[in-house]
């Protein structure tokens, strides 16, 4: 620590800065950026639980809380594609089964446990067997209407921030889907509505959410590591060597 700052801290505040390469007049932050979310910094000490991605009436108290961690539940999924995945352009509805987790339960988990923050994801792999593609035809008018529909969802359900687990691309390009979730989150946190924002970013699609890290990584707290992409052979060193080049890039 020098001045206060920790090295964890400066790493998190100078993202893609080699600490080993520093340059004479090279800029650099030493507080936290405007915009970046207090939330970003966990210490490790957080554990986060996808719930109702198979929708078989799970509830919030079916799941045990440890409350000397962060505990994030992620509702499993908000969509904007109907039953054959064709696109909404951005219009969400809820898929979890809402006639268990409602809002009053949402709101009755977080009121019980101080620690408990509950997210929603959107995006996943299919729905009824087919595969779910990102399509947006245009950036602004995806933007909008993402932005309407889950400001409306984010209040009715006391949701503290959204995970982003898009996994097939269609012919859509990287640069569209970077700047539609890019200025979502980016709106939906100026305007206060969500506090966090992670994103999904596992093998085979590292390209497009490398790019979105690139450019937005001041408005994006957490990236998730998924240990169940990786065949149940997989060992710890194993583990631990695709973890470390994951969060080396």
């Amino acid at each position: 620590m020098a001045n206060w700052i920790s090295l964890s801290n400066f790493q998190s505040w100078n993202s893609g800065i080699n600490c080993n390469n520093l340059q004479i007049g090279q800029k650099v932050c030493i507080s936290q950026p405007s915009g970046l979310s207090s939330s970003s910094n966990y210490n490790g000490k957080i554990f986060r639980e996808y719930i109702d991605a198979l929708y078989n009436g799970v509830k919030f108290t079916d799941v045990p809380i440890n409350t000397g961690v962060s505990f994030h539940f992620i509702l499993s999924l908000a969509i904007d594609y109907t039953s054959s995945a064709s696109p909404t352009n951005g219009l969400f509805h809820i898929s979890w089964q809402n006639s268990v987790l409602t809002p009053a339960a949402v709101q009755a988990v977080k009121s019980q446990y101080s620690n408990v923050k509950v997210m929603v994801t959107f995006g996943g792999d299919n729905i009824s067997g087919h595969p779910v593609q990102f399509r947006a035809s245009c950036v602004n008018s995806w933007v909008y209407n993402a932005v309407s529909s889950l400001t409306s969802l984010i209040s009715q359900y006391h949701v503290d921030g959204i995970d982003i687990e898009n996994e097939h691309f269609d012919s859509v390009s990287t640069d569209t889907f970077v700047s539609c979730i890019g200025q979502l989150i980016q709106q939906l946190k100026s305007s206060g509505l969500i506090s966090v924002a992670s994103i999904a970013a596992f093998d085979g699609v590292q390209k497009q959410y490398k790019a979105l890290w690139d450019q937005y990584n001041n408005v994006i707290d957490l990236v998730h590591f998924h240990f169940y992409s990786y065949p149940s052979s997989t060992s710890a060193s194993q583990f631990v060597s695709y973890y470390n080049t994951a969060a080396a890039t």
